[in-house]
């Protein structure tokens, strides 16, 4: 019963993780932001070839991902990954780098 309790839980908590990453941010302002934080380790701009970070995938490769939606990437920036720093970033940053990443997926 405990087991089925926290499934449906978890079920409705991404469910209001979906509908947040739903919403539209701003490109721009997401492209700014990336560049001022997420520029010392990732490519953030859509013509560099490769990410200062020798492990850090380029934000055009990320976007490039079969599958990748706002959802998906809402839930990426929310988990910890090894060697990613543990960020904490506003809703309305959040959105904005989503984005900005979402334009970067090919045509």
């Amino acid at each position: 019963m405990r087991a089925l309790a926290l499934l449906v839980l978890t079920f409705f908590a991404l469910g209001g993780a979906a509908a947040r990453a739903q919403e539209v941010g701003d490109a721009e302002a997401g492209h700014e932001f990336a560049r001022s934080l997420c520029a010392k380790c990732h490519a953030v701009d859509g013509d560099q070839a490769a990410s200062p970070h020798p492990n850090a995938p380029t934000f055009r490769r990320i976007a490039a991902e079969p599958g990748m939606t706002a959802t998906a990437l809402f839930v990426i920036l929310q988990t910890p990954h090894r060697e990613m720093p543990d960020l904490i970033l506003k809703p309305e940053e959040m959105r904005n780098v989503i984005a900005y990443i979402l334009t970067l997926k090919p045509k």
